[in-house]
């Protein structure tokens, strides 16, 4: 039938439930194909035995050219005749039987035509044989399978079959029988091994590799995960802008922090924490400093409320707004008073200029009467300072190992030490919020693994 897919052409093999079923006056899988997807050619794969049952009571072409009369059409058939073959349990003889046949069906075809093949007639051989090479991706086809009747296993019953009464009994034949095919979705051995590929990148957090695999496939094969994927690898590239827009359209918000104000700390902070997941060590050594800056700052403002910007000018740098110091804001403060009481201690003076994790730590030591904060504070800072030029200015090994022999602290001490402080920033974060890409990953692998 022409279609917008195109001319319909089916491979059908023929067995002893076709054309007509003895037990229950229905078509057997070949004659329900024919009736329901009409196509333009039928291509029949006999043994010696249906070919002997076909020369018998012409049973078969009997009622595909009834068919045929009764919805006006008038499709093309071919026979392969398989006159020598009785041994049909063999799977490797039909493997490579229906690989040249299908082979030499698609060297005819063309862009418009579309191959349907009858999965649910043959031996097991047959089908295991067709289902293979579906999956080995060689020769894209539609596999039909069709119900029984009674949604069991049919009972072949070959004795005094009458062809011509048979198909004026046949239950198909009246207005309103169901269609009892069913499209079987096979997918081929390259999607699998793909989406295992992606699933093993989710599963180490590299969701542009991910992505990538999943673009080598066809939208139809992606189309269920593709999009939570890209929404992962927007999400670690911190571009809130790209998450959202993947949220609004999936319905799938993954990050628990939802106030723009507190989820870019919040997610900067799963950042790193991923950093360390992977064990990229130089990258997380390098993303703590300006989050500690972020954090020491907020903390002063819950804990001891002080905004630092009453003490600040903005300039420009780079063309993004930056903040340093000022000299006149601070005379006078209570917040200078602490400034230069932490450098003078230290035999050093308070300079201002830019604003720096030190100067943050010594106004909550000055301001703070929480001694467990400020021991939090002042291990994150020693840990920040010992460790934030290790891998910015030398070519240098960053090991666990050297993190620990540096700082005191191993990186997951590290990481601990980052969680404990957002608790007093005064932002609502939940305990299980830490594993929120843990989660993700779920939803996205579960998608993969439906078929």
């Amino acid at each position: 039938i022409k279609t917008t897919i195109g001319d319909a052409i089916q491979i059908l093999k023929v067995t002893r439930a076709d054309p007509i079923s003895l037990s229950n006056c229905h078509d057997g899988s070949l004659l329900h194909i024919c009736r329901n997807y009409r196509p333009d050619k039928v291509i029949l794969y006999m043994s010696k035995e249906m070919l002997d049952y076909q020369e018998a009571d012409d049973r078969y072409m009997y009622c595909l050219t009834r068919l045929d009369r009764m919805q006006n059409r008038n499709t093309e058939y071919a026979v392969i005749e398989r006159r020598e073959l009785t041994r049909v349990h063999e799977f490797d003889y039909f493997y490579q039987d229906f690989r040249g046949i299908i082979r030499e069906i698609y060297d005819e075809l063309d862009d418009t035509d579309t191959l349907l093949i009858n999965i649910s007639s043959g031996t097991p051989a047959m089908k295991s044989g067709l289902l293979v090479l579906q999956t080995l991706g060689e020769f894209p086809a539609r596999l039909i399978q069709v119900a029984t009747p009674e949604k069991g296993i049919s009972e072949h019953i070959h004795k005094d079959y009458d062809v011509e009464t048979l198909w004026e009994l046949d239950e198909d034949n009246r207005d309103g029988a169901a269609n009892r095919c069913n499209e079987v979705k096979c997918p081929t051995l390259s999607k699998i091994k793909k989406e295992e590929i992606i699933k093993k990148h989710i599963s180490v957090y590299d969701y542009q590799a991910a992505l990538d695999a999943a673009d080598s496939l066809s939208t139809e094969e992606n189309s269920r995960y593709r999009d939570l994927i890209y929404l992962a690898s927007r999400r670690l590239l911190l571009d809130f802008s790209g998450v959202d827009k993947i949220i609004q359209r999936t319905g799938f918000n993954c990050l628990p922090v939802r106030t723009s104000s507190e989820r870019k700390y919040f997610e900067y902070a799963l950042n790193i924490d991923i950093r360390l997941r992977k064990k990229e060590y130089v990258d997380f050594v390098r993303s703590i400093t300006p989050l500690v800056v972020d954090l020491f700052e907020l903390i002063l403002r819950k804990q001891c409320g002080i905004d630092i910007n009453r003490y600040c000018d903005s300039y420009k740098n780079n063309g993004a707004v930056a903040r340093k110091w000022s000299t006149a804001k601070l005379a006078g403060s209570s917040a200078l008073n602490a400034l230069n009481q932490c450098f003078v201690s230290n035999g050093q003076q308070f300079s201002g200029k830019d604003i720096y994790s030190i100067h943050l730590k010594a106004l909550i030591d000055g301001f703070s009467q929480d001694e467990q904060l400020k021991r939090l504070v002042e291990n994150v800072r020693s840990v920040e300072g010992s460790i934030r030029n290790l891998a910015a200015h030398e070519i240098v090994s960053v090991t666990e190992e050297s993190i620990k022999r540096i700082t005191g602290f191993s990186p997951k001490d590290i990481m601990d030490m980052i969680k404990d402080l957002f608790n007093y920033t005064g932002m609502s974060i939940k305990g299980n919020y830490w594993d929120s890409y843990d989660d993700m990953n779920k939803v996205i692998l579960e998608k993969l693994s439906l078929d």
